[in-house]
């Protein structure tokens, strides 16, 4: 459906203004005003979506700035103000000695159907961080968030709103994020310790923040996450890829660090020695990219959007559009397919990873060793989201782990020990439930490695294997790699197989 604009008291920001002003503005459309831009001896200007519209040839005084000033009363610490009730925001530009001789008058609405596109996500319980330039919606979009988890699913919301732009100024949240809960942040540099408070404090299901831009903020939203608190948040940046070359965010999507690898690793990989790879799991399982009010890019799997980037490849995502009885769902870079609203998810789910959900199991260790074996695979919050779950093998009998496989019919599997190793190997052998590759095709190719790899150390010579796919080639090579020896794959698909080369 097309947004509807819940409200947005325009009628309060004009009684602020100057008479000559108001009178200007009447004259103008209001329904797509974005801002009102006010400097000392230039034109006032009623700024659109596109376009800026003088709003008279007179120039802004002294007078006139300072008479919407005392209407104000006092601008915080980060020079902002708003009016009590609504969620306009108006920002100083101040002279040397601290007088206003700017102002930006930003018109804040509530509008309804700003999440369509990502309504999924949301309900899903996803940790979800949201890009985007400035004046895209971003704001816009947390505010409905906030009402949707808090009215229609009765979640416990809480807001960290500073500046008060979530929620508007004064003590009483805006009804625009229904029964959600707001904490107020008194100084921008106090929001990450707000962030910790409300979790320690108020027991949310649900923590809200806009504009994560600080290494202090980006720490106190991981610990929310790993606190199993659902995160919804803003960050500065237009993409993902900006995100994963800034330092100070980077750790939202996982971080970055420089690998050293071995030889034989290197040549496995097919890349040099140094590499770089992703630190930790992200903070925030899905990055939505907002390209217009209409338009976004959703990355529904973080870790691996960030990890194909890390190996220069493109992130993908997929673009979701809204028009006014449909919604689109296409390839990032491909063509449209368009599809129902309430079948969005179901498209989404075509071609996604196998996912795992872990019992007793480190999270840290199997990130690793699915970046490891470059395993195209999810680690999912839930239980029934999954499609296999991972325990440990002394927590096999638990009755919680019974009724999730009850519940959720999942395939479970079990891990002797908390090791890479023990993880690996299970992993490796449910390589057919994860992927869909058939026993005897994995068996065959298994005996078929084992027995060149016997023929290149007692015989000393290389030897050629059968044409496999890829993931199959991947198995042989750690095959190979385990007893000593290399593997190179050689040929053209679909006749690119492995050669075993004894040892030098």
């Amino acid at each position: 459906m097309t947004p509807k604009t819940f409200t947005d008291d325009l009628h309060l920001l004009l009684q602020i203004l100057p008479r000559r002003l108001k009178t200007a503005l009447g004259a103008v459309p209001q329904y797509d005003l974005l801002e009102i831009i006010l400097d000392l001896g230039r034109s006032p200007q009623a700024r659109f979506p596109g376009r800026s519209v003088d709003l008279a040839d007179e120039p802004v005084t002294h007078d006139e700035l300072d008479q919407i000033v005392a209407a104000l009363g006092e601008f915080d610490a980060d020079n902002r103000a708003g009016i009590e009730g609504t969620l306009h925001r108006i920002s100083a530009l101040r002279n040397r000695r601290g007088r206003v001789i700017g102002l930006t008058l930003r018109v804040g609405r509530a509008v309804m159907g700003t999440i369509d596109l990502i309504r999924d996500l949301v309900e899903r319980g996803d940790n979800v961080l949201l890009l985007g330039k400035p004046g895209i919606g971003k704001t816009t979009k947390l505010r409905e968030i906030s009402r949707v988890l808090a009215d229609d699913f009765a979640k416990r919301v809480v807001v960290i709103d500073t500046s008060n732009e979530i929620a508007g100024d004064g003590d009483i949240p805006h009804p625009a994020i229904g029964s959600a809960r707001r904490m107020q942040v008194s100084h921008p540099e106090k929001q990450h310790s707000v962030m910790i408070e409300a979790v320690e404090n108020h027991m949310p299901e649900v923590i809200i923040v806009d504009e994560i831009g600080t290494a202090a903020e980006a720490a106190a939203a991981r610990t929310i996450a790993e606190r199993g608190v659902q995160l919804i948040g803003t960050a500065h940046g237009n993409t993902l890829e900006n995100l994963v070359v800034n330092p100070t965010l980077s750790d939202l999507v996982g971080g970055v660090e420089t690998v050293t690898l071995g030889d034989d690793e290197a040549r496995f990989r097919g890349t040099q020695k140094t590499v770089s790879e992703r630190r930790a799991p992200p903070t925030f399982d899905a990055v939505v990219e907002i390209v217009d009010h209409d338009e976004v890019i959703v990355h529904a799997d973080t870790a691996r959007a960030v990890d194909k980037l890390l190996l220069g490849m493109s992130p993908g995502g997929l673009r979701r559009m809204l028009g006014d009885t449909e919604a689109a769902s296409v390839p990032r870079d491909g063509n449209v397919v368009s599809i129902a609203p309430d079948t969005e998810n179901a498209a989404m789910e075509r071609g996604r990873p196998g996912r795992i959900y872990l019992y007793a199991i480190s999270r840290d260790l199997v990130d690793r060793v699915l970046r490891d074996l470059r395993l195209d695979v999810r680690i999912v919050r839930r239980a029934e989201q999954a499609d296999l779950i991972l325990a440990l093998r002394s927590r096999a009998e638990d009755p919680r782990l019974n009724r999730i496989l009850s519940m959720t019919g999942a395939q479970l599997q079990i891990v002797k020990k908390n090791t890479t190793a023990q993880i690996r190997r299970t992993l490796q052998g449910a390589l057919n439930i994860v992927y869909g590759i058939e026993d005897h095709a994995i068996d065959t190719a298994i005996r078929e490695t084992e027995a060149a790899i016997n023929t290149a150390i007692t015989r000393g010579i290389a030897v050629e294997l059968a044409p496999q796919s890829a993931k199959v080639r991947r198995l042989q090579h750690r095959i190979a790699m385990r007893s000593g020896l290399i593997g190179e794959s050689v040929g053209s698909e679909p006749l690119r197989h492995l050669v075993i080369h004894p040892k030098r």
